[in-house]
């Protein structure tokens, strides 16, 4: 067969012999060796398709593409041409110096992620020229035959031929909590769901029990996990809202600057200056007008917060994703793994009449077994160590996850599987079958045989005729038809929560009458019915107050889940999701305008496809919300890709997933997603703080030129002042604005609007009176010194009184509304050493010959270093005032 008939084929609706026949392929035998390896260079390696690595001069150059860079470039470029060179090598250093930083970091990142790529099978035991062998996985070819047994990963897509007790955990690929029962029966139905085709095993799902052959049939990109990656690709990645915004913002800036230089030009050569000394000027503008700083504070902020969030388990792969989670209002969640443990947990049961509870999560024997009553539970506990083929080591599970449910059970009940599997040898078994829906196993004890069996209630009522009640006379009575229906309201109140039941029973067979080697079945009756457990793979205990936490934030979450809608509607009300249930189908009856309109009051999607997730992200995205999507199975990748910033598992997680991504949680803990919005909400604070510092800086230098122009003064500032003004006194400041503690109640506000600006009118309008308060201040200063100390004198002291207005000005910034005298006033070490370095570096620059030199300053006397003081202290305490009159009104108001 071509590969194109491989692909199409329906493999679940052939069978066994049929499929060997179409594969050309003789099972006893297996593939030839020669056979094999010329299918290898026709069908190529069973690997995934991996897009080229980008060169890393690529990723370098990527640093580049901000607007507000190639401005930067352009200015220098401009600098260069009329001869200020070292203006030009200035903005260079500082571009190239942003570009570093931001590759480095991300670099990093891309190397921490490379090593969890641990995904794909290693080897595969196949059957070539009727030997069994290891082979490279990926060197499996379509009509090898795989042997698997428990705690396999299967390697690639194939048809079941042989399947001995068989159950597969497909979590990864369907999201199916529970392990899928498999058989080798041949399906009717063409068009079956994933999670149905119960004759066929997928790539990187894994054997939970039970050991299988299977006729491989795809490989590679052909398989299930392949097209997905598929809908990986075709799926293209988002800009976050801090990227729209800075790229909206630095166009603006710069046609802003490109109207007022052009202005200044204009009217500076209508005086008859030179157009040389016009171009000087108008170049000093476009550097004041233009925030050289903002592209390598934005950079170094998200790097800190970066760095922080590893701290606290979430890698980030692209600096600039830092912030979207601060403005997210959906995180789309898938259920297993995520808000549940992944394991099996025992939370409910009934025994002698009696209901109980469990303590306890996953695999972990802490808790207890609690209930009013309870006589010994012994009859019920032994049974389920002693019936299963799994054990739990160390909190590990090996083996069955239900099994591992009832394995941890038993120990909350005193019991040690271990030793009573010593003590109590099995001596036979009848496996488990879904044809039966039982297990049972033989256990010699002393005189006589233990049969214990556990499975499907009904059956196991069915096949008893007594009951282990609590009657000190005897252990077991009659099961009359009241008990029966007893034990039938209990499996349905057990079901009702979602639970998955199990039942035990046992009989005691005397030792002379037993013969491992005879017909077990006739021992399959006249059964003692023991009691019923409730299992469930249980929420994570603090994914409830994450998502408290969350709607506190006015943050939504939505459960995404290929669980029953019962099971997932039990675990959503667990989580305190509060919505509509809705299930895949439901969701392929509604067209995408009925989606966008209920897709709100949807708390819990359940029994969905991976093409259900991207349409659900879509569905949100396109409704305003900024989605955040969080998973481990290869199923949730293609949504991951979809959404605003998809956050891959980075312990379940697949490598597909943690490739589609763009954060990577270490922890797998849902509650590090809650810690990293506050840190993107912190981070998006702290950049708007520093944008309102140097805008206002920037505001006062373009005021301060521009009035100085008309007023037919001198420019109060060159070139290589602005540039230090904007570089040398916003850097060190604004970047320990970086690193700004939360403001309170920042994760009780809702998330910003995505329109939202990061300037708004009322915001320009505080920035231009700060800007206005540093042009008079200064010009005063400058005008005064003009006429009684000469132009240089006056040209240092407005730089020094500039340079004074930024360090008065960064409380304003730090905040925008309330008294910058607060309990926080002192609590930024980083700050306070920042403006002692840039006072300690003005000092130098003022009086140090060499920087005299370079930017043509002189020494200035202490009394005007103190008039300079005073003078800059205004833009501080003029805003105090403000803000005080403001509070005074509001209560007024209020009142």
């Amino acid at each position: 067969m071509n590969s194109e008939t491989l692909w199409h084929t329906r493999w679940h609706t052939l069978g066994r012999a049929a499929t060997a026949a179409a594969l050309e392929v003789d099972p006893e035998r297996g593939l030839a060796s020669t056979d094999a390896a010329e299918r290898l260079a026709r069908v190529g390696e069973n690997r995934l398709a991996e897009a080229p690595p980008r060169p890393v001069w690529l990723k370098f150059l990527d640093q580049f593409r901000s607007f507000l860079i190639v401005v930067l470039i352009f200015a220098s470029a401009l600098a260069w041409a009329i001869g200020e060179l070292k203006d030009a090598l200035v903005i260079l250093v500082v571009v190239f110096l942003n570009a570093s930083l931001g590759f480095w970091q991300e670099h990093r990142a891309e190397r921490t992620l490379a090593a969890l790529k641990d995904m794909l099978a290693a080897h595969a035991r196949v059957r070539r020229d009727r030997h069994q062998m290891e082979v490279d996985a990926t060197s499996l070819v379509p009509g090898d035959l795989v042997l698997l047994e428990a705690g396999d990963r299967v390697p690639a897509d194939g048809r079941l031929l042989v399947a001995h007790n068989l159950e597969v955990d497909e979590a990864a690929l369907t999201g199916e909590s529970q392990a899928v029962g498999k058989v080798t029966d041949t399906l009717d139905t063409p068009e079956l769901a994933l999670g149905d085709r119960v004759n066929m095993l997928y790539m990187n799902t894994v054997v939970t029990r039970g050991r299988a052959e299977m006729l491989v049939v795809t490989t590679g990109m052909a398989t299930e996990m392949g097209s997905l990656a598929g809908m990986i690709a075709d799926t293209a990645h988002s800009e976050t809202p801090l990227q729209r915004q800075l790229d909206i913002l630095g166009k603006r800036l710069a046609l802003a600057a490109g109207i007022v230089v052009a202005v200044i030009f204009a009217l500076d050569a209508a005086r008859g200056l030179p157009w040389i000394q016009a171009a000087m000027t108008a170049i000093a503008l476009a550097v004041a007008a233009i925030p050289e700083g903002l592209p390598a504070v934005v950079t170094v902020t998200l790097a800190i917060g970066m760095w922080r969030m590893a701290q606290n388990g979430a890698i980030l792969k692209k600096l600039a994703a830092v912030e979207t989670l601060g403005s997210t209002t959906v995180i789309c969640s898938d259920k297993t793994g995520t808000l549940t443990l992944n394991q099996m947990t025992a939370r409910a049961g009934w025994v002698a009449g009696r209901r109980f509870t469990v303590d306890g999560e996953g695999y972990q024997a802490n808790g207890c077994i609690c209930g009013e009553g309870l006589a010994d539970l012994r009859p019920l506990l032994l049974p389920m160590a002693l019936c299963s083929d799994s054990s739990v080591r160390e909190a590990a599970l090996v083996g069955d996850p239900t099994e591992g449910a009832l394995w941890v059970l038993a120990q909350k009940g005193g019991i040690d599987p271990l030793a009573e599997r010593e003590h109590t040898p099995r001596i036979a078994e009848i496996p488990f079958d879904s044809a039966h829906k039982f297990m049972a196993t033989f256990h010699h004890r002393g005189d006589c045989v233990e049969m214990f069996i556990k499975g499907a209630p009904d059956v196991l009522l069915a096949r008893s005729s007594t009951w282990h009640s609590r009657d000190e006379r005897a252990s077991s009575r009659l099961l009359d038809d009241d008990v029966r229906a007893t034990i039938a309201a209990e499996n349905e109140h057990l079901a009702g929560q979602a639970l998955r039941v199990l039942a035990v029973a046992r009989r005691q067979i005397p030792a002379r009458d037993f013969d491992p080697t005879g017909d077990l079945w006739a021992w399959a009756r006249n059964w003692t019915f023991v009691g019923i457990a409730g299992l469930m793979d249980p929420p994570r205990a603090e994914a409830a107050a994450a998502i408290r936490r969350c709607s506190q934030a006015g943050i939504r979450v939505k459960m995404i889940t290929g669980d029953h809608k019962a099971t997932a509607a039990a675990i959503g009300r667990e989580l305190g999701l509060k919505g509509e249930v809705t299930s895949g189908a439901e969701l392929d009856a509604m067209d995408d305008a009925t989606l966008a309109r209920r897709i709100d009051s949807i708390a819990v999607f359940a029994r969905v496809s991976p093409a259900h997730k991207v349409r659900i992200v879509k569905a949100l995205k396109a409704d305003g919300h900024v989605v955040a999507m969080t998973g481990d199975g290869v199923n949730d990748a293609p949504a991951l890709k979809a959404a605003d910033i998809g956050i891959a598992m980075g312990i379940t997680g697949t490598a597909v997933t943690r490739e589609a991504a763009t954060m990577v949680l270490t922890d797998d803990n849902f509650t590090t997603i809650v810690r990293a919005v506050e840190e993107g909400r912190v981070i998006f604070d702290n950049i708007v703080k520093f944008v309102r510092f140097q805008l206002s800086t920037n505001i006062g230098a373009i005021l301060t030129v521009l009035a100085a122009t008309l007023a037919g003064l001198p420019s109060p500032f060159t070139a290589i002042q602005l540039l230090w003004i904007n570089i040398i006194m916003d850097g060190p400041p604004a970047m320990t604005l970086g690193v700004e503690p939360a403001r309170p109640g920042i994760m009780r506000a809702p998330p910003r609007p995505q329109a939202a600006h990061i300037l708004t009118l009322r915001r320009l309008g505080r920035l231009a009176l700060y800007g206005a308060t540093m042009m008079v201040g200064t010009l005063w200063l400058f005008h005064g010194a003009l006429d009684t100390r000469g132009e240089q004198y006056a040209l240092t002291l407005a730089f020094t009184t500039f340079v004074l207005f930024q360090f008065f000005n960064v409380f304003n910034a730090r905040r925008e509304h309330g008294s910058a005298f607060n309990r926080q006033f002192l609590r930024n070490g980083r700050l306070w050493l920042a403006l002692g370095g840039v006072l300690a570096l003005q000092v130098i620059v003022v009086n140090w010959p060499p920087a005299q030199a370079i930017f043509g300053t002189v020494a200035l006397t202490t009394n005007d270093w103190l008039r300079s003081a005073l003078v800059a202290s205004s833009v501080l305490l003029l805003d105090e005032a403000r803000k005080l009159l403001m509070r005074i009104m509001g209560k007024t108001r209020r009142a």
